[in-house]
């Protein structure tokens, strides 16, 4: 993933955009800073013929710079990207001005295809302007957006026509107590013989049913690495036009040292979105195969997944 915030530079000052064709508003976002530095993923929405979702990373740091910024980036979901064709976006990314009643941000581009499909990170405004004006939170909530001014694929020979369609708006109520938590730990004792994907038993999170998706030797967009999914076993049960808001770690227990492999993300399951979330690049394949590491001895391996409904979700 690339990263556009670079150390010892500035964010341009934020500018008038034009009206997202995607909102996802906040509500209670200090909560999110609580509970740590971690990005959150929206759930997809469909602009000319492609699914995308807006990813907000709420405390990043620019390399050697200690200020956090609030940063964001525009992701195309991998599934519908054809091997070897480009997908060039041009787009813009911002924050609502409460105060001025307008879209203030910046304007990017980026060249998508299967093993890049996360647009480099955006440095919108520092973390403490956001907190200390009321131009941006308003009773703790915030909004945020993209429009995708234009679109080309490298496999066509015109140009994707930007429809006028009615805007999309996702609503995140975020809570700051009585979490809903489930902790499961998957032991497999024949992990070098798996060459296959493979699903973990079902195990259960808020009256849900979840399982792991593992494919050993990493899937099609993936780089030497293996790839881990949490997958919803039946979006239908979920009530209708409202979702969740997990916290998800996905962990590779070091069985040696106790120095285990973590990852932890935010992302958004419900009744129209994608019922799976995750890493196709999770651990790099030769980390995972060095046996002073830990993660395998012998055959066994060890993965450990703690969900955490943070939150929930409708479409406004």
């Amino acid at each position: 993933m690339g990263n556009s915030c670079v150390a010892g530079a500035s964010p341009a000052p934020l500018r008038k955009t034009h009206d997202p064709v995607f909102k996802w508003k906040f509500y209670g976002f200090s909560a999110l800073l609580d509970r740590g530095a971690v990005s959150a993923n929206s759930a997809p929405f469909h602009c000319c013929g492609y699914s995308w979702f807006l990813h907000v990373i709420p405390k990043h740091k620019k390399s050697g710079d200690k200020i956090p910024y609030v940063a964001l980036c525009l992701c195309v979901n991998q599934n519908i990207l054809k091997p070897g064709c480009t997908l060039s976006a041009v787009f813009e990314l911002s924050i609502y001005n409460h105060s001025k009643g307008t879209y203030r941000g910046c304007k990017a581009s980026y060249h998508f295809h299967v093993k890049q499909t996360h647009s480099e990170r955006k440095c919108l405004i520092p973390l403490d302007e956001v907190l200390k004006s009321s131009d941006f939170l308003v009773d703790d909530s915030c909004v945020f957006g993209v429009r995708i001014l234009k679109a080309d694929v490298s496999s066509q020979n015109k140009p994707i026509v930007i429809p006028k369609k009615p805007i999309t708006v996702q609503n995140i109520f975020l809570q700051k107590k009585g979490f809903i938590k489930g902790i499961y730990t998957w032991t497999m004792n024949n992990f070098l013989d798996m060459k296959l994907p493979v699903l973990s038993p079902e195990f259960d999170v808020g009256g849900q049913k979840w399982h792991i998706n593992m494919h050993p030797l990493g899937d099609q967009y993936s780089t030497n690495s293996l790839s881990l999914y949490l997958y919803l076993h039946d979006q239908k049960k979920l009530p209708l036009e409202s979702g969740m808001m997990i916290e998800l770690t996905l962990s590779i227990l070091d069985q040696k040292h106790g120095k285990h492999y973590t990852v932890t993300g935010r992302f958004v399951f419900a009744t129209n979105a994608k019922n799976g979330w995750g890493w196709s690049n999770f651990i790099p394949l030769k980390t995972l195969m060095d046996p002073s590491r830990g993660y395998l001895v012998g055959s066994n391996c060890i993965l450990k997944a703690d969900a955490t409904i943070i939150g929930s979700s409708n479409d406004g």
